[in-house]
């Protein structure tokens, strides 16, 4: 019994003990903040501003075009942040403020550019830390790393990331912009940037822990940490060569006829897949120097002119009230009404509400129905709806063809236009495409009824969302999306042997756009200008515009092309800038095959056989090795920089490769020497940028005539190198 008690007893003081050094521990450390064991003293722990969090920041997805260009693109760049509260912690008594803002500013301004009693503003401010303006911000990692190697006191550096476009003014329009907010998170705030945010925007990780004063972590302490998510990639239908294209024209058009502005698009009439889309002017996204939001091709409302006569003829021919071959009085339309509907009168009628009469006064005499269109006469379109079809059965075919209301391309922000279709003199214009307005957008959609045997299919942008982890994890398929069948099979064939007649007849309104790649068929237009202030039409400025497919036996591709500018009665025979977009579009689906084949062309002597090869990985191998391997692939080697090793390369390893293609193999960040690029492309340019990190400023489309930079001169980050480029 006895020792039993002693035993119970011996229990207790232990128990005792333990609890003794439990609290004993507890009061170390919640009142002296004393660790226990390792005598470590925990007052920085215990304190919320010795909680740590570092960032890690996400990547935002890319967007490329068809063939895997990127358009838009994360650069990594760095701001420089400035401590000046002399009480901040440092590690091992080192200093971590700024302790001689003189001294400080001297050494940063060459480097940054900037004035020395700028910096020195910024360095005695009265604040705890500061920034150094807009030239602090966005470095590059090479100005981080040169700052960082002064080791200057109190200077350091925040992670940002600043998105850049590549290309330019390419599309920015439907691309759009992203640019960080104050807070450093980037986001869209314009076209394709902003309505796939969500699918564009990465989750950024974080690494959440405890450190003493000098930074130090404690063995044993908790560390929250969690991964970024980088951003998912967006493929859109765009061909860059076509796009470029596109804008050479409008450059081409500003110069030829001073326009207000130019729009135009490229669209798959059988797939509804956009393949450029454009407006002049533009803007550069790399330097936002824009004026005007508005997209051209989905938010300005416009009276199409001309190019609605096509519709007025499907809307005859496909309610069976059509006969081509009939007669039709080409001369004055003159008009009254009755329940608002009008019906045609002689000049003298006293009935008569008002006249019609077509582009320059024409007169034909009595043609067929199926020469109007040719001629695209204003009379014949107005005649159809008053003596072949009801305006109630023309208005309902519009609806058919989906104009006035919403296309809704993949989120594209748009307007509808408006129908004026009340009194008879708006029922009449609209044949003939004034009165009422619309958007190409609509128009592309309701051609591709027209080219693609009576089935219209939905105007898209957005091919793919990928993960950018995995090319083959496609998370978002464009699909072609038909939107009705306004027209049948044999209404569109009629209507393509009109469009045939009036692009290819010696007579036809169209014919001065005619290619020697592939046949068109084509529908011109002249529209005027509605007078500032309502009360008719100007006679000063007109809209000229041209919608065209090709090739002619079996369209699969449209071209829409439009400018506003001083009336030119000869603009549609000036059309060589619209032609080389048709060109370039014939040339890259190349409907010349069968021509080709049929007329075979002896091979030149000078003509050197193409060979293709996987660009090699070149980078930490000398430039000795790198030029061996290089010969093979034939390829134009360009060595930037005086190093001995190669440290970037573009293309990247397991790019296809061409002969005499550019190929940038980079050796040194700091002794570029600038190239000659006369007679470089555009995308030559943006390999040297990509490969050399140094931005550069692209006008113009076509190839290089100028360079503001000298060939031979070392340039660097700070060089504001700018080319020209002319078709």
């Amino acid at each position: 019994m006895r020792q039993s008690n002693r035993m119970i007893l011996l229990i207790l003081l232990a128990i005792l003990l333990i609890s003794g050094l439990v609290t004993a521990n507890v009061f170390l450390v919640a009142v002296v903040k004393v660790h226990a064991r390792s005598g470590t003293d925990l007052t920085d722990y215990v304190s919320a501003s010795n909680v740590h969090r570092q960032v890690q920041q996400a990547r935002r997805g890319y967007i490329l075009d068809r063939n895997g260009t990127i358009i838009a693109q994360d650069n990594v760049t760095y701001n420089i942040i400035a401590v000046l509260d002399k009480d901040r912690q440092s590690r091992k008594g080192e200093i971590a403020y700024v302790d001689d803002p003189l001294a400080t500013a001297r050494v940063l301004a060459p480097i940054l550019g900037m004035e020395e009693s700028t910096i020195y503003g910024y360095l005695t401010k009265n604040a705890k830390q500061v920034e150094l303006g807009n030239k602090g911000r966005n470095l590059p990692r090479e100005t981080k790393e040169a700052i960082e190697a002064l080791d200057l006191n109190g200077i350091e550096f925040v992670q940002t990331t600043k998105r850049s476009y590549p290309l330019g003014t390419f599309a920015s329009y439907l691309i759009g912009f992203a640019q960080a907010d104050d807070s450093g998170e980037v986001s869209g705030k314009m076209g394709i940037e902003q309505y796939m945010n969500a699918a564009l925007s990465g989750e950024d990780g974080y690494k959440r822990y405890q450190a003493d004063k000098n930074g130090n972590i404690l063995p044993g302490m908790k560390m929250e940490e969690k991964s970024a998510v980088n951003g998912n990639d967006v493929i859109l239908t765009l061909d860059q060569g076509i796009q470029e294209a596109l804008e050479s024209a409008f450059v081409q058009t500003q110069a030829e006829f001073n326009p207000d502005k130019v729009w135009g698009s490229v669209m798959e009439v059988e797939t509804g897949k956009i393949l450029a889309w454009g407006q002049s002017p533009s803007f550069d996204p790399n330097t936002m120097n824009i004026d005007d939001y508005v997209n051209y091709v989905s938010q300005m409302p416009y009276e199409p002119g001309s190019t609605m006569k096509v519709f007025t003829y499907a809307a005859a021919i496909d309610s069976g009230a059509y006969d081509g071959s009939a007669l039709v009085d080409s001369s004055k339309f003159c008009y009254a009404a009755s329940n608002r509907k009008p019906y045609r009168v002689s000049q003298g009628d006293s009935r008569k509400i008002g006249c019609i009469g077509n582009a320059s006064g024409k007169s034909w005499g009595m043609i067929p129905y199926d020469l109007g269109l040719v001629y695209s006469s204003n009379v014949v379109t107005a005649s159809i709806i008053t003596s072949l079809i009801e305006p109630e059965v023309y208005e309902d075919y519009l609806d058919r063809f989906g104009f006035f209301k919403l296309v809704d391309t993949d989120g594209i922000a748009e307007t509808t236009g408006v129908k004026n279709f009340t009194w008879p003199a708006d029922k009449l214009a609209l044949t003939y495409g004034q009165g009422s307005t619309v958007t190409m957008l609509q128009m592309i959609q309701a051609y591709s009824a027209i080219f693609n045997d009576g089935t219209m299919v939905k105007p898209y942008v957005i091919d793919q969302v990928r993960s950018s982890y995995d090319d083959q994890n496609v998370l978002y398929q464009g699909q072609t999306q038909v939107v009705g069948n306004p027209i049948s099979y044999e209404t569109s064939q009629q209507v393509q042997q009109l469009m045939y007649d009036t692009a290819n007849r010696e007579d036809g309104t169209a014919r001065f756009y005619q290619i020697p790649e592939t046949t068109i068929i084509a529908k011109t237009g002249t529209t005027q200008l509605a007078a500032v202030g309502g009360g008719g039409y100007s006679t000063g400025k007109t809209i000229v515009s041209l919608m065209a497919a090709m090739p002619a036996e079996d369209p699969k591709v449209l071209v829409y092309y439009a400018f506003q500018a001083e009336y030119d009665k000869n603009a549609h025979v000036k059309s060589d800038a619209i032609k080389s977009v048709l060109r370039k579009v014939a040339m890259t689906y190349n409907f010349a095959g069968q021509l080709e084949a049929a007329e075979p062309k002896e091979p030149s002597a000078e003509i050197v056989p193409i060979h293709e090869s996987t660009m090699p990985s070149l980078i930490n191998h000398s430039l000795e090795y790198a030029q061996n391997k290089m010969a093979e692939s034939e390829c134009e080697v360009i060595v930037l920089g005086g190093g001995d090793e190669i440290i970037d390369q573009f293309p990247q390893e397991g790019d296809l490769v061409v002969t005499r293609q550019k190929v940038f193999l980079l050796t040194d960040t700091y002794q570029i020497s600038m190239p000659d690029m006369t007679g470089w492309t555009r995308k030559e340019v943006s390999g040297f940028w990509k490969a050399s990190g140094l931005p550069v400023k692209i006008d113009g489309y076509g190839k290089v005539t100028s360079q503001n930079i000298p060939p031979g001169t070392l340039v660097n980050k700070q060089t504001a190198i700018e080319v020209v480029l002319q078709e």
